[in-house]
């Protein structure tokens, strides 16, 4: 029986991380050629191997998204050795949490280059490549506090706010060449980033009990409750679905 992305090359970002990695298992299962990019090649390697245990296809390539040669070396890579990419998935993110005033300069430039430029060198390298083919599907990964905040995390709900606009934009720019560009706002998921913000907020586990009272589904979001909605995007059901933001976060918010 035919799968969904059987045959389609899939380039997702932070491929080595929780949401990521279980992302990445997902295309894989549903008949993709994974090309699983992270700034760690081991993290990237440890979820590319678990996809060919299970007998799918993966290949870890090493990337550091806020490096632009870095980046056009990895799409170079992917399409020479797997083929022309049908499907890209920005996912790598980082964050800090602490109050706006407290943050510096430094921290600002890091949180913009991984989540935000990492983002834009990511588009520029690929959307070419899809432009000449007519044919592409982009999902980015932000958050839910791009759309309605999240205190301690002004500088990196800045950037997913502008990852948001600048999906918008770039779904009307391509629309023309059948490209289709949507976006996947988590809310709070069980990752190590969500482990870090508990930390600094000082008492973790109040934080995160205050959480699971205030999502309205009564529980924090695991890693393998994102991959359902980015395939979606990424697939020929949302043919038609295109400049969309969708969030991921049992209910917590609610956007009309």
């Amino acid at each position: 029986m035919m799968k969904r992305f059987d045959g389609k090359v899939v380039v997702i970002t932070g491929g080595g991380g929780g949401i990521g990695g279980a992302t990445c298992k997902r295309f894989a299962s549903e008949g993709a050629h994974v090309a699983v990019l992270d700034r760690d090649l081991e993290a990237a390697r440890k979820t590319a191997d678990a996809i060919q245990k299970d007998g799918g296809k993966a290949s870890a390539f090493a990337c550091d998204i806020t490096n632009r040669a870095q980046v056009d070396e990895a799409i170079a890579a992917v399409e020479k050795n797997l083929g022309p990419i049908a499907v890209l998935v920005n996912n790598a993110g980082w964050d800090i949490f602490m109050p706006f005033t407290k943050t510096q300069p430094e921290h600002w430039d890091r949180l913009i280059a991984i989540n935000l430029v990492g983002a834009l060198h990511m588009h520029h390298a690929v959307l070419p490549l899809m432009a000449s083919r007519q044919s592409g599907r982009i999902v980015n990964i932000a958050s839910d506090a791009a759309r309605v905040g999240s205190s301690g995390e002004a500088v990196y709900a800045a950037c997913k706010g502008g990852l948001v606009a600048l999906s918008k934009t770039l779904a009307r720019e391509h629309a023309r060449h059948n490209i289709t560009v949507n976006v996947v706002c988590p809310g709070p998921t069980d990752t190590a980033l969500f482990a870090d913000y508990k930390q600094g907020a000082g008492n973790p586990e109040k934080l995160e009990e205050a959480f699971r009272r205030a999502i309205p589904l009564g529980r924090i979001g695991q890693p393998t409750d994102l991959p359902g909605a980015i395939a979606f995007f990424a697939s020929d059901d949302a043919a038609f679905v295109t400049g969309q933001v969708l969030s991921v976060s049992g209910g917590l918010t609610m956007n009309g």
